[in-house]
């Protein structure tokens, strides 16, 4: 290698300096390596003149040591931490990471130069002894006490985490390897445990990548609980994306994956039929389930609800502008009253001039005429599902799956009483707090006052 005198180093520095050229520029001017140029600016910064002269001489090993752990605790890189300590070589640092994982503290002390003294071998007339001590080397004894120390602490933190999911498992060793790693050699841990040196890397790449993503998972699980687990990844990207930070849904939905939280899942409605009672009206609906603007087209159908062998039927009226609950009425048996007293409150909504069209399936109580006679009077237009086809009405069982899903199911109810409570909390929150994403990340309740004040 090559030897520069001070005067040599200190012009190019300059140069560099005052911007007459750049790092890569400069040193092929010169016939010299770019990092070596990066090297030395680096050092004259820090230390100035003085760190351009010729060093000689060999560092101990507790400051080889108090290198290795500044570099560690900061994540600094070999260069950056040579040159804060003024270290000449800049493959030394390295070298003294490689020996310490290898070794030790005890392999960081120097080496005496030249050649070994040679022992005087024993006189050939002593006679052993049958308990003589163990002849092994020093250093040899010294690596198998730092064996065993390593290997007792590793031992203690594998018992405090046995109760964990993923005791015994890569991620888990990596983790205290290194929490370990500053206070015995990385390649006897890595003994200890049974993990290669390559799983050890990567795990730890990945714990540290888990880490950028510690203040996210921690608004995920707070969305996700404080929604009783009825949002998915997407409403909960949308409800992130409302506190002012940018995330991606793909993101959220690896996050929620390995937080293990999951939405809850809609079962399919029960349905029956009870045959032909008055007059059905035609599919005027036709599925055309979006709306201009609000009352212009309803849809309601009845469900049912169990608690111990007693029923609860509830019968909504939902407004297809934003999917809000206009009017709902809850009673013990499915009697006419039940959908002519929703239909009241529904219509005592209404202004003069607003008359929707009403789509039901072919129920009997949406074929009475008494409720006929009741749309012809505030003149609302009815339309009914086809026979025995659920889809025509999909918004209102959408809507059914959600409920139960969401509220009925996840809860156990001592009473009908109970349950009509948390119903009507329910349909609350469905209106006014909770988000819906073909709603621009509004509340059905926000998505109408929103548009109302934009006209």
């Amino acid at each position: 290698m090559a030897k520069y005198d001070e005067r040599f180093k200190q012009r190019l520095v300059d140069a560099y300096l005052q911007g007459e050229s750049g790092i890569k520029a400069l040193a092929a001017r010169h016939e010299i390596h770019h990092a070596m140029l990066e090297r030395w600016v680096a050092a004259y910064r820090e230390h100035g003149s003085a760190a351009l002269r010729s060093k000689y001489g060999s560092y101990d090993a507790q400051f080889k040591m108090r290198v290795l752990k500044h570099m560690w605790r900061d994540e600094l890189s070999g260069r950056e931490v040579s040159a804060r300590y003024d270290i000449r070589d800049a493959g030394s640092v390295a070298r003294w990471a490689r020996l310490y994982d290898e070794g030790g503290i005890n392999a960081l002390v120097p080496r005496p130069r030249g050649r070994p003294r040679q022992m005087n071998a024993s006189p050939p007339d002593r006679p052993a002894q049958a308990n003589s001590p163990d002849t092994r080397p020093r250093e040899e004894l010294l690596k198998e006490i730092e064996y065993l120390r390593a290997e007792v602490a590793y031992l203690k933190k594998f018992r405090c985490a046995a109760a964990s999911k993923e005791a015994g498992s890569a991620k888990e060793k990596t983790q205290i390897v290194r929490d370990l790693r500053q206070h015995h050699p990385v390649a006897m841990l890595l003994k200890v445990a049974g993990l290669a040196r390559s799983t050890f890397y990567y795990q730890l790449k990945a714990l540290h990548s888990d880490d950028r993503h510690a203040d996210l998972k921690t608004k995920i699980r707070s969305v996700f609980e404080r929604h009783a687990g009825r949002y998915g990844y997407r409403r909960v990207t949308a409800a992130i994306r409302q506190t002012g930070q940018l995330v991606n849904h793909k993101a959220v939905q690896r996050l929620m994956q390995q937080l293990q939280l999951k939405s809850l899942v809609r079962p399919k409605k029960y349905r029956s039929w009870r045959g032909e009672i008055g007059k059905a009206a035609p599919n005027l609906l036709q599925r055309q389930f979006e709306a201009a603007r609000p009352n212009q087209k309803w849809v309601t159908d009845v469900t049912e609800f169990n608690v111990g062998g007693e029923k609860l039927y509830l019968s909504p009226v939902m407004d297809l502008y934003n999917g809000e609950i206009v009017a709902y009425q809850m009673e013990r048996r499915p009697g006419f009253e039940l959908v002519s007293s929703m239909l009241k409150k529904a219509l005592a909504r209404l202004g003069r001039k607003e008359h929707p069209l009403l789509h039901s399936d072919q129920g009997w109580q949406y074929r009475m005429p008494a409720l006929r006679q009741q749309l012809k009077q505030r003149k609302l237009t009815q339309s009914m599902s086809r026979k025995g086809n659920c889809l025509d009405n999909a918004a209102m069982e959408s809507f059914f799956g959600t409920l139960k899903s969401e509220c009925y199911r996840p809860q156990r109810f001592s009473s009908v009483e109970q349950l009509s409570e948390t119903l009507d909390r329910y349909i609350h929150y469905y209106n006014h707090e909770r988000i819906r994403l073909k709603l621009k990340g509004l509340s059905p309740v926000q998505y109408r006052t929103q548009a109302s004040r934009t006209v």
